[in-house]
């Protein structure tokens, strides 16, 4: 789960990090007022969604009087605002964060990350921060430097050290990115995040490191003991097939094919959308069921991938194990029904009660078509997608 900018600072705030000063708001007056809170003569209107490139999209601006404010604010709010993270639809732009500006002498980058082959959470830094990081990464990656936290005992003293030294911080600034370190550490256990990343922490004309920037994503498997967290999410920046699978229970991710896939287990799924692809197809999404599927769980899953126009073919793959494939079989037939599916319907069944479940669907009296194996089935969903 995704945080907006706001979100994430109110966090850092919250753990006695400074950011710079701001407001959000979600009209263009909300953010001539928040201006004028916060003084000045000179702001940085920066719009709230849930994607990097933003500056590069027109998403982030300094402006220098209150009617540029109110332009700005007028010109974001309400419109989506495409990226390159989210091409070609955007995100839809809400709220905006009218913030204070800063003297900056150097911008850096840095973040936290977990490094699923060492089973440690990353630090990841580079003296090359700003919007042009990921070329940084993929020209020069000798810039991207890297430590990695002990598990017991956290970010060490020598790593700040070492970090610090590497990125060329001196006096107040060396002082002020060794205290970051461990308290953006203890941010990202306490939160269960799985990335913490700050594109770019400045060093300021007077020698002060500050986080100007900030995203947060925590993991969706901890929601349940991070309740204000949770209440965080934000719906309306997710494309609305997962919201629907959010709210189902299910996961679901959507692609760019047209073969709906519905399967029970992870690994199922991704080798059902390599076989669809081996076969000349595109898969329109990834959607997991879980293993215990029952029949409200498929009628669920038909309805989420029939809110995707692009849909010419579904494709059901099911192992019968933990539940058996007769009942699976009854689901569908009672879903197909239920949903009123416009579409052809390819369905494998293999495991527990198999043969009783291709029965049941061969009975049914609907356009339904039993594949005996998994090759079959992706040849005629690709075939009835065509």
């Amino acid at each position: 789960m995704n945080l907006h900018e706001y979100q994430a600072k109110q966090i850092l705030r919250s753990a006695n990090i400074n950011t710079p000063r701001g407001q959000v708001a979600d009209s263009a007056d909300g953010a001539v007022a928040a201006a004028q809170e916060l003084g000045g003569d000179a702001w940085v209107v920066k719009a709230q969604i849930h994607a990097g490139g933003r500056g590069k999209a027109g998403g982030v601006k300094v402006v220098k009087s209150l009617d540029a404010v109110r332009d700005m604010a007028a010109a974001l709010l309400g419109k989506p605002l495409v990226t390159i993270q989210n091409a070609p639809d955007g995100q839809p732009v809400n709220r905006i964060l009218v913030e204070e500006t800063l003297a900056i002498a150097r911008e850096l980058y840095l973040s936290f990350l977990v490094d699923r082959e060492t089973e440690r959470v990353a630090i990841v830094a580079s003296a090359a921060g700003g919007m042009e990081i990921e070329e940084v990464a993929h020209a020069t990656p000798d810039k991207v430097l890297k430590e990695w936290c002990d598990p017991l005992l956290g970010v060490q003293d020598f790593q700040c050290r070492a970090l610090a030294f590497a990125l060329g911080l001196t006096g107040d600034a060396y002082k002020d990115f060794c205290k970051l370190l461990p308290a953006l550490y203890r941010v990202f256990v306490n939160s269960d995040l799985s990335l913490l990343e700050i594109n770019p922490l400045v060093v300021t004309a007077d020698n002060h490191v500050l986080p100007l920037d900030c995203k947060m994503s925590v993991d969706d498997n901890a929601l349940y003991r991070r309740k204000a967290l949770a209440e965080c999410m934000d719906m309306g920046q997710i494309d609305a097939k997962e919201a629907a699978a959010h709210a189902a229970n299910v996961n679901y991710v959507a692609l760019a094919g047209n073969i709906g896939c519905m399967v029970n287990g992870a690994g199922l799924a991704m080798a059902t959308m390599d076989l669809i692809q081996l076969k000349g197809g595109m898969p329109a999404n990834f959607l997991d069921v879980g293993g215990g599927a029952t029949p409200e769980t498929v009628a669920q899953g038909f309805k989420i991938i029939l809110l995707d126009p692009n849909v010419k073919a579904v494709l059901i793959n099911i192992f019968g194990g933990i539940v058996r494939c007769d009942v699976i079989a009854e689901g569908i037939i009672q879903a197909v029904k239920e949903v009123g599916v416009q579409v052809p319907v390819v369905v494998r069944l293999e495991g527990t009660n198999a043969d009783e479940g291709r029965t049941l669907l061969a009975q049914s009296g609907l356009a339904i078509l039993a594949a005996e194996s998994l090759t079959q089935a992706a040849e005629l969903a690709v075939e009835k997608a065509q």
